[in-house]
């Protein structure tokens, strides 16, 4: 029997819950740019401030002021055993280890002193660099510290491969092949230049067994590579120079107006060093361009022991602001609101009307979609489009929206993979027999459907009203070929399970999937299970490699929200684990309106490369709080619990106000 004093406490809890996503929304409105977009800061690992002192020695232009700033940052990362990791309160990680040890020493650093004495014990008692990864061993190579005959040989050639011939540049995902195109003409150039410091300490004078069955794909391709690496010494003159010609004129075409290659680090450092190994000056305008946008992705810190300095990986600001815009209409925000109005705008802008990569498999499929960054026009992904079109929908109709909607639909539909599913920037890349060649020992080499990017794309398509469409239904088999036995769906664009759950099930019910289907009423159960004591849910990225770890880790912000979002679609709105789960949101607010989330909770590469998204903390919760409460109405008018009348900036504060009217609809257990 309901007592008054449970339905007061009920009511309690709701207008908690509704002032915690009214403070969360004033905080994210309080973010947005001028010109409309949001954009929260990318941290990955300290490779990327290492490397970018190494590029820096590479091409003669590492300053004191930028040394010191970024070594300041490195050390403020390590960890007690003297190591690094890949994503905070990770395991120690040898190359990321012996990369950050090396620009300490580049920096000036004592050997003998106490951290570097700690990190190079780490480095030898995992195997030294004789153990590292291929990426490592290519920067010592360049250096002189590691021989180019003892580096896997990619040939420069390559690029004269048809797109039907195994390993062909677009056999590659198109973060791996914008890597890989620079990558053979260094090879091929084995350039050295001077490090000014030696790495000999962190050797082991052997190398490491790593034992291979004699009748393997791998057996086979270690002895292509013996072979290859002859062919180095005796390549032919002009079919050698031809293709270095070639592959510099691919890499020059693929740069973006902000002087980057795909907006992200690795191709982006490799492809400066190619060029200007082939003799391309430093004010050359490719290369000047090049160094100029790598500003705009440094990051600078005061703090007490002085600036820090620090690379971001790539950047999100499409991402962002698509989410932010999908949270603030979730949270009941007007849809002709100035802020909505303005990120409408500039998401608009931000269309891709070119054609990339993607057509030499997709040869017919139109222009369209969006990309991650300001300015990666030459790699549109499917799941920012899925995104953003959703985002549009929150936002006051326009002619314009319909147009770039119908666009981004004709694209999506030419971008399915044979299967059924969605890669992120490519259809079929499904080649996995790339990573069984000896250069492929680190990150994602190719980009097959995943369930997460294939649920943001059916969910978009539903909100649409085209579930009925064939893409969509074939999609819809195929998410539910791919959910685990334990009922849950693995994330690959973000950590993990609960990620992939959190994604699949709102989209299958979008479909038309009843929520009393089996496959919905298990990843309920799953997720029911994984609830932590605390009310929370989190993951830890060791999930990636241990099973074990699947839906197991410290309650965060980000993946609780997915996890409420997943059961709110299922029909849990009212149970007692999505209440408890809003009550740990309400309870580990900020007072400015966020949350506090250390946990890195996105994906680059599964088990190798992780990312922390600083806007996760807070889109996911509003979108969360905002769905949970009945907030959000596609008319804009009535938001569930409350009416939201306005939203306005008042020019005495630098908060945004919202003003809601005191007719209260009342919620399901409160009193007549």
């Amino acid at each position: 029997m309901t007592t008054t004093d449970d339905l007061t406490a009920w009511s309690d809890r709701r207008e908690r819950a509704h002032d915690a996503l009214d403070r969360a929304v004033r905080h994210l409105l309080d973010q947005q740019h001028p010109e409309g977009w949001w954009k929260g800061a990318l941290d990955t690992n300290v490779t990327m401030d290492a490397e970018d002192l190494l590029m820096r020695q590479f091409l003669g232009i590492r300053t004191p002021e930028q040394t010191e700033q970024t070594a300041r940052w490195i050390r403020s990362q390590q960890r007690a055993d003297g190591s690094w990791a890949t994503y905070w309160l990770g395991p120690g990680d040898l190359s990321t280890t012996a990369e950050a040890y090396i620009a300490l020493k580049l920096a000036g650093d004592d050997p003998d002193a106490p951290h570097m004495r700690l990190a190079r014990e780490f480095v030898l008692a995992n195997g030294g660099l004789e153990a590292t990864r291929v990426f490592t061993r290519l920067w010592l190579a360049l250096f002189g510290e590691w021989s180019w005959d003892d580096v896997p040989a990619l040939p420069p050639e390559l690029i004269f491969l048809p797109s039907w011939a195994p390993f062909n540049v677009y056999d590659w995902a198109c973060w791996a092949r914008q890597t890989i195109v620079p990558l053979t003409i260094l090879g091929a150039l084995r350039p050295r230049r001077n490090l000014g410091v030696s790495t000999a300490e962190l050797r082991l004078g052997r190398a490491p067994r790593r034992p291979v069955r004699p009748v393997s794909w791998r057996a086979a391709f270690q002895a292509l590579d013996r072979i290859l690496h002859g062919y180095e010494r005796h390549a032919f003159g002009p079919l050698r120079r031809q293709a270095l010609r070639r592959c510099a004129e691919w890499i020059i075409a693929r740069q973006e107006r902000d002087g980057s290659w795909g907006g992200i680090q690795p191709p982006w450092v490799y492809s400066l060093m190619a060029l200007h190994a082939l003799g391309y000056p430093l004010d050359h305008p490719v290369l000047a361009t090049g160094l100029r946008g790598w500003e705009r992705f440094t990051l600078y810190e005061d703090t007490p022991e002085g600036r820090t300095r620090r690379i971001e990986a790539c950047q999100s600001p499409v991402w962002d602001t698509a989410l932010s815009v999908i949270a603030l209409g979730d949270a009941g925000v007007p849809s002709d609101a100035p802020e909505m109005v303005r990120a409408r705008n500039w998401l608009l802008g931000e269309e891709v009307r070119v054609r990339g990569d993607y057509a030499v498999r997709r040869p017919n499929a139109p222009a369209g979609g969006w990309a991650f960054e300001f300015d990666n026009d030459g790699y549109p992904d499917t799941d920012d489009t899925a995104e953003v079109v959703l985002a549009l929908r929150r936002t006051a109709a326009a002619p314009e929206v319909d147009d770039a909607v119908g666009r981004a639909l004709a694209w999506l539909r030419a971008m399915q993979s044979r299967c059924g599913g969605w890669g992120a920037f490519d259809a079929d890349n499904t080649r996995e027999l790339a990573y069984e060649l000896p250069f492929c020992d680190f990150g994602a080499v190719i980009d097959p459907p995943s369930a997460d990017v294939t649920a943001h794309i059916v969910e978009m398509f539903a909100n649409e009203g085209l579930a009925k469409e064939h893409c969509v239904r074939r999609a819809v088999q195929w998410l539910l070929d791919q959910q685990e036995s334990d009922g849950s769906w693995f994330g690959r664009w973000g950590a993990n399970h609960i990620y992939g759950t959190g994604a699949v099930v709102p989209a299958l019910v979008a479909a038309g999937l009843p929520r009393h289907h089996q496959a919905i009423q298990a990843a309920v159960r799953w997720l029911k299970d994984h609830q932590n004591d605390d009310g929370g849910w989190g993951e830890d990225l060791r999930s990636y490699d241990d099973p074990r770890w699947r839906g197991v880790g410290a309650s965060t912000p980000s993946q609780t929200a997915w996890a409420l979002l997943a059961l709110h679609a299922a029909g849990e709105g009212d149970s007692e684990e999505v209440w408890r789960g809003i009550s740990w949101l309400v309870e580990t607010q900020r007072e400015d309106g966020s949350w506090d989330e250390p946990q890195f909770t996105g994906t680059g590469f599964p088990g190798d490369f992780y990312i922390k998204y600083h806007m996760y903390r807070l889109v996911f919760p509003i979108s969360a709080l905002g769905r949970v409460l009945g907030r959000f109405s596609w008319g804009g008018a009535q938001v569930g619990d409350r009416r939201v009348t306005t939203v306005v900036k008042d020019p005495s504060r630098k908060d945004v106000r919202h003003q809601a009217t005191t007719d209260r609809r009342r919620g399901p257990h409160e009193p007549a």
